[in-house]
């Protein structure tokens, strides 16, 4: 079985690449730094070719609407003309249809477009990743004071549990056509504030006073109502935040 990993050099997808070759699975990363382009389509169709499953987890953070969203498009294009379509595994955001922000909203249009292409589909959302909370908490505290929006919480999750569900799902039955699995999170919620005291309290440093700033605009809102909490169905594994910072 071929499986391609498109974004295979990023965080996520270097993991999964190193988890499926553990399995003796032929693996290949599909990224910039192998020739692939997905903003260009550059290189694009050599790379899926033969591919039994993709595993599609390329995105950038500002170039979101031409990798993420043109490239996922040219992707379905070349995908769909084939007698046998490969399974396609995308991973996605918890909340990302209720929160508005444009790299949010390009995600899920991305699972729109999938949901159309008629491709054997499974989209997995996942919770943010413990790495990014910890660049927002750095990100809020500049010295001695923390700037932390009212009600900012988190379940996030392990980057590298994540991988090892998206290669069991890769590796797992293919569907009919369009699946939602179950969202994936940790198994711990960590409010800012918290996450911000206990990074401190990792680097040897004391609490830093917190400023609350309000709650205002459509995403700050949406994240004070937990619009990127996972529900009660959600799969919880992993380390948590306070685990991933031990040394």
């Amino acid at each position: 079985m071929k499986i391609v990993v498109t974004g295979g050099k990023g965080l996520l997808g270097t993991e999964l690449v190193r988890r499926l070759e553990g399995l003796g699975v032929t693996v290949s990363s599909a990224s910039r730094r192998t020739g692939v382009d997905l903003a260009t389509g550059k290189g694009l169709e050599a790379a899926l070719h033969g591919a039994e499953c993709v595993v599609h987890a390329a995105t950038h953070r500002l170039r979101y609407r031409r990798v993420d969203l043109d490239g996922t498009r040219r992707m379905i294009k070349i995908l769909a003309n084939r007698p046998t379509p490969p399974h396609v595994v995308y991973i996605s955001i918890v909340g990302c249809d209720r929160i508005p922000q444009r790299y949010y909203g390009v995600k899920y249009a991305c699972e729109l477009v999938l949901g159309r292409s008629r491709l054997p589909v499974t989209v997995v959302r996942a919770t943010q990743f413990h790495t990014l909370v910890a660049s927002i908490a750095r990100t809020v505290t500049p010295g001695a004071l923390a700037f932390v929006p009212s009600g900012m919480s988190f379940q996030s999750c392990d980057h590298r549990w994540v991988a090892t569900e998206l290669a069991d799902i890769a590796l797992g039955p293919v569907p009919s056509g369009y699946h939602r699995a179950a969202d994936r999170a940790g198994p711990e919620r960590v409010s800012l504030a918290d996450a911000v005291a206990l990074m401190r309290a990792q680097e040897g440093k004391s609490a830093p006073r917190l400023i609350t700033i309000p709650a205002k605009g459509g995403t700050l809102r949406a994240f004070d109502a937990g619009a990127n909490l996972p529900d009660a169905q959600a799969k919880i594994g992993g380390s948590s935040f306070r685990e991933f910072l031990k040394p």
